[in-house]
């Protein structure tokens, strides 16, 4: 696939993939340069409704960039609505969600899998699936760099691991983005979330609303996407492996 105009440098090749977990699998979805190589891995951590195309999309224009992204549906069945994705999200325990990602970190670490840097993976997570990426890097050394979009801050205290208690446990680089006109997320939570993760970097995109990288939804803001995308692919750029490119002549 030809690369677009201004949206990186890469070529990609992209399409569903099935992640191994358990006894079974889950659907998932991978985007990477199309190029022999092994390079750096974000895995995706999807919002209340599931795997859907805007995750597909920003999967794609990071790969454009230099990244292999990985895409993995947490709940057993895709939600299909707003409403079932939130029951399915209330009914996933933290321990569980926790678990899928190991898996997917396990078959990307396994050997038939030979164009993938795993000893330090990025997590990108879209809303919901920002608590679930922050979970994954409090508690597993090999993630290297997390990123979180529009994830709520506040309101989880009844899970097993609220996101208030591990912003200040956090061994790796965080990059938050979140925008002034969030109707779910007050911004004052964002300016608690810098005050517990110093060393974060916690952003306020002025002017934009909830789930503003969905590209099909309706608060989505084109420039601050373009925005993330750059930001995005630097901070993993900066904190992951760098790219082991093969000249097949």
């Amino acid at each position: 696939m030809a690369t677009l105009p201004h949206e990186g440098t890469y070529s990609v090749m992209y399409g569903n993939l099935t992640v191994s977990v358990g006894s079974g699998y889950r659907g998932g979805y991978l985007a990477r340069p199309d190029q022999a190589g092994r390079w750096p891995i974000v895995v995706v951590v999807h919002d209340l409704d599931g795997l859907g195309a805007h995750e597909k999309y920003l999967a794609r224009r990071l790969a454009r960039r230099g990244l292999a992204v990985v895409c993995v549906e947490l709940y057993p069945e895709s939600p299909g609505s707003a409403d079932a994705g939130l029951l399915a999200y209330n009914t996933l325990p933290d321990g569980q969600a926790l678990r899928v990602l190991d898996e997917t970190h396990e078959y990307l670490s396994s050997d038939d899998i030979t164009w993938a840097h795993t000893d330090r993976i990025g997590m990108l997570g879209l809303d919901v699936g920002g608590r679930f990426a922050l979970i994954t890097a409090a508690h597993r050394a090999w993630v290297g760099a997390s990123a979180l979009a529009y994830a709520p801050l506040t309101g989880d205290e009844e899970r097993d691991f609220p996101v208030a208690d591990m912003l200040g446990h956090l061994a790796t680089p965080v990059l938050g983005l979140y925008g002034t006109d969030d109707d779910l997320i007050d911004p004052a939570s964002v300016d608690e979330a810098q005050s517990r993760n110093p060393t974060g970097q916690w952003l306020l995109y002025q002017g934009v609303g909830h789930g503003f990288l969905d590209e099909v939804g309706p608060n989505f803001d084109a420039a601050s996407f373009e925005d993330a995308i750059v930001r995005l692919s630097e901070f993993f750029g900066r904190h992951l492996p760098a790219a082991e490119i093969i000249d097949l002549g």
